[in-house]
């Protein structure tokens, strides 16, 4: 049986037409998750798998992306470390008990169940895998996870930011607590993942959202040794994308660090980006969301900008550079995915 193109992409092999599927591509953008999150907090949708799966399977259904992402949150491995996760309503994830110390870092388990933790994670990829097979022609289903920096920037700011300075004075004053911090994240990561891979993920994302506020020599120190750990202990043959935002200055050290497929967010050229990487890996994006909001027109021109820098390569999947906002037009998201399977065809 031939793969899904998704599959066949992030293999760099050709396929017939480019591939397409959207960071947040179940959100509050689409009326279906509306009317399951007036029912649910975000939190509780992430722990019933019969819901997860449902949203999952829906935004598939509704879009007709060439794949899956399963519902959940990059910060859900945090939740059972005891730091006082909270999803809020103004002020989004939130830490109310940081990792400041290296007395707090000693309090993170050194291992963590997954499954006892994280069975509602893999119950939904069971379920989302089920109604995907039965999909002609069959949607792949992607899993995932934070980074190993990005989650240590939440553990130990407690919060989304734009200095980060706790997290770098950690990293600064106490480099040996910062280092048993990334290792304990960087082996449950792994342990995470490949418990995904099993349930029934068929390729997977690592999220470094926030590893662009490191210089080069910071995040050769401080994040690459703990992104290469984690990906290195992932199942064999399962495809890796690895994508970080605000990373232009260090994409040749993340390829170096791992992944099948690299992620680009919209500032930087994808076609320069993909010269600079060489094509012995894949790459997906990079349309800014917010083009989602312009005229149809627009979007089909920038669309079409994108498809004509990736050149027809093989290896290129389709997608935003960050999620999709809360606040785009459904139809456009739709006509998107639609303009680069009209305009990609081979």
């Amino acid at each position: 049986m031939v793969d899904p193109p998704f599959l066949r992409a992030c293999r760099r092999e050709p396929v017939p037409f480019t591939p397409i599927w959207l960071m947040r591509q179940a959100g509050r953008y689409q009326p279906e998750y509306r009317a399951i999150r007036a029912k649910a907090s975000f939190l509780d949708l992430c722990k019933n798998p019969e819901l997860a799966a449902e949203v999952t399977v829906t935004a598939v259904d509704r879009l007709g992306v060439d794949a899956a992402i399963i519902f959940a949150d990059i910060l859900l491995i945090l939740e059972p470390l005891g730091v006082g996760l909270e999803f809020t309503k103004d002020e989004g994830p939130v830490i109310r008990r940081p990792v400041r110390t290296a007395e707090a870092v000693s309090q993170i388990p050194e291992r963590t169940d997954i499954e006892g933790s994280f069975g509602f994670v893999m119950e939904a990829i069971r379920r989302a895998r089920r109604e995907l097979d039965a999909r002609t022609p069959r949607v792949p289903l992607i899993g995932f996870s934070g980074a190993p920096f990005t989650l240590a920037s939440y553990l130990v700011d407690g919060h989304g930011t734009r200095g980060y300075l706790h997290t770098k004075r950690l990293m600064y004053r106490d480099p040996a607590a910062w280092h048993a911090l990334m290792v304990r994240l960087s082996d449950a990561i792994a342990g995470y993942l490949n418990a995904q891979i099993a349930a029934g993920a068929e390729a997977v994302q690592l999220f470094d959202s926030w590893v662009g506020c490191l210089s080069p020599d910071d995040y050769r120190l401080f994040a690459q040794p703990y992104t290469k750990r984690a990906l290195a202990a992932l199942a064999p043959g399962v495809p890796v994308i690895h994508f970080g935002t605000g990373t232009a200055a260090l994409l040749e050290l993340m390829r170096d660090a791992g992944g099948d497929v690299m992620g680009l967010d919209w500032r930087v050229d994808l076609g320069e980006a993909w010269d600079r990487l060489g094509h012995s890996v894949g790459i997906q994006g990079n349309l800014d969301p917010v083009v989602l909001l312009a005229e149809p027109a627009e979007i089909r021109r920038r669309a079409a900008g994108i498809l004509e820098r990736a050149g027809g390569r093989p290896g290129h999947i389709f997608n935003l550079g960050h999620g999709v906002l809360a606040d785009t037009p459904f139809d456009h998201v739709r006509g998107l995915v639609e303009t680069v399977h009209e305009l990609s065809t081979r």
